[in-house]
């Protein structure tokens, strides 16, 4: 019996081994599939790299950095890496953890003593990991309109504050609503313990200990290189270079430019639980912490797939976590306008996939697409054809999209000639977190427009009695807005509700969560 044991050990660990080395991927086998992807999904530029058992398949770029110009993407060439930043936040607090400068449950407002909750309960118990987790009870993407769009005036110093204002929708740590600030909140929490503005810091004891020399925080040296991928979105049916988007109050949450030469760097010390170096000689976070990161702190609930035999879903600290056909996945995507990432590391079988590109309108779509064909590959599964697949969801999309924003304008062009009494809406509203914003008459059209997001500013146009469309003279996203405005008994306005047009508005535009008084 012993022998047989022995014997049915020894013929699963020579199939584990022998599987392995057919669910290889090759170089050549992921070239056919970025160009494919490319042309199918209409995306500007890209660049992909792959670690394998400490080894680079491939690093290459594809496409063009700017659709105006030839130049092309290679895999030194930069791009946003957006919310895949929040691991190296992460990261970042590990390292003043291992200095014994802090605790992952150190209470943020003995950091920050003015940080302040939507009640005193969750001021009190608030601890650092908390931050790192979406589960403070706030709604999704609360606060995001602070900094989307860019170049507003919001800062730190005004996010610690605002929580304060936003209502909960669930009880604190209960359940998953994905959140921004909390992470500026937890850079915040780094420059003040550390001494060094988050950029800083990243850049000192994480970037460059690790040699991603070409990798920045800040934005002005990232635009001196001129390898760098500009975003680009479809505006009218025609993709068009946009505009970067610029915060670096909010690089904690999603700030950081790099590219997939330096992001196999941060795959492997990732891989190597925190070792680096040559000889994996040097340590940039411990084991143990790195366990942290990757244990599930806000479940998801129970993720049933039976291709892939998936059984949990959670979010770790700064890591999305599943389990895909018996292997652990760590994951993490991002977006910001123009430009998206994604990174996927599979511990079991020492397998790091990094994909960055420069389009808005479909870059998601090929990140997925790309990144599942891979992974089924080195996961011994089927093929499916990822890619027609993407360009079919997003041929879906865009027809619930059109549909509703075609409806919305088409009644507004039908009541162009309809007589308002628009001065009864005229004045200067406020919302407790974000400031104020003025309705006015400029050229006999009612505009809007917010004191502290500039970029939110734009005519004003009669939809139903009291309420109008939004069209932003900012249109680099798809933001535009209804607002119900709410009279009072002597006919006159004194508050405004907004809500997004497109059924697919990014859930940063959380107009829904301003609360905008008329003031006195």
């Amino acid at each position: 019996m012993k022998i047989f044991k022995r014997f049915l050990f020894t013929a699963l660990i020579n199939f584990g081994i022998s599987m392995q080395v057919i669910a290889q991927v090759t170089a050549f086998q992921v070239d056919s599939l970025m160009k494919s992807a490319l042309a199918k999904l209409e995306v500007t530029g890209a660049a992909i790299a792959i670690v394998k058992d400490g080894k680079v398949v491939i690093q290459k770029g594809y496409g063009t950095r700017d659709i105006d110009a030839p130049f092309l993407v290679n895999e030194y060439t930069n791009f946003q890496i957006a919310s895949t930043s929040k691991a190296f936040t992460v990261a970042a607090l590990a390292i003043l953890v291992e200095e014994g400068k802090i605790t992952w449950e150190d209470k943020v407002k003995d950091h920050i003593p003015e940080f302040k909750m939507y009640n005193d309960y969750v001021t009190e118990n608030m601890n650092i990991a908390d931050l790192l987790t979406h589960r403070s009870g706030l709604g999704l993407g609360v606060g995001d309109l602070m900094f989307f769009p860019d170049g507003g005036d919001f800062g730190a110093k005004d996010v610690v504050k605002v929580f304060q204002y936003f209502k909960p929708v669930s009880a604190f740590r209960t359940q998953f609503d994905y959140d921004n600030l909390l992470y500026i909140v937890a850079g915040e929490v780094i420059h003040r313990v550390s001494g060094q503005p988050f950029g800083t810091f990243v850049e000192n004891r994480i970037l460059m200990p690790l040699g991603m020399n070409r990798s920045k925080v800040d934005k002005k040296s990232m635009l001196k290189d001129e390898n760098t991928a500009s975003p680009h979105s479809l505006i009218a049916n025609k993709v068009k270079r946009i505009n970067f988007f610029e915060n670096s109050e909010a690089a904690a949450a999603g700030g950081i430019y790099s590219n997939v030469a330096d992001m196999t760097k941060w795959m492997s010390v990732q891989l190597n639980r925190g070792k680096y170096g040559h000889n994996l000689d040097s340590t940039l976070f411990s084991v143990a912490n790195s366990k942290r990161m990757w244990t599930i702190h806000t479940p998801l609930g129970v993720e049933e797939s039976k291709r892939y035999k998936s059984h949990f879903l959670g979010y770790g600290l700064g890591w999305f976590l599943t389990d895909k056909n018996g292997c652990m996945v760590v994951s993490h995507s991002g977006y910001v306008p123009g430009m998206h990432s994604e990174v996927i590391l599979v511990p079991d079988l020492n397998l790091g996939i990094t994909i960055l590109n420069n389009s808005d309108h479909s870059g998601g779509a090929l990140n997925h697409a790309v990144t599942n064909a891979i992974l089924d590959k080195y996961l011994g599964l089927s093929e499916l054809k990822w890619v027609d697949m993407g360009v079919n969801f997003l041929a879906q999309n865009k027809g619930k999209d059109d549909e509703a924003t075609t409806k919305v304008w088409a009644k507004v062009d039908s009541l162009k000639k309809q007589k308002v009494d628009i001065q009864k809406y005229i004045g200067s509203y406020s919302d407790r977190w974000f400031g104020e914003v003025q309705v006015y008459l400029k050229d006999k059209e009612l505009r809007i427009r917010s004191v502290r997001s500039p970029k939110l500013n734009g005519l004003m146009h009669v939809y139903e009695k009291d309420i109008f469309a939004i069209r932003w003279d900012y249109q680099d996203m798809n933001c535009d807005v209804l607002a119900t405005f709410t009279l009072n008994k002597e006919g006159k306005a004194e508050s405004i509700k907004m809500k997004g047009i497109s059924p697919n508005i990014d859930f940063s535009f959380d107009f829904q969560d301003l609360d905008l008084r008329r003031k006195p």
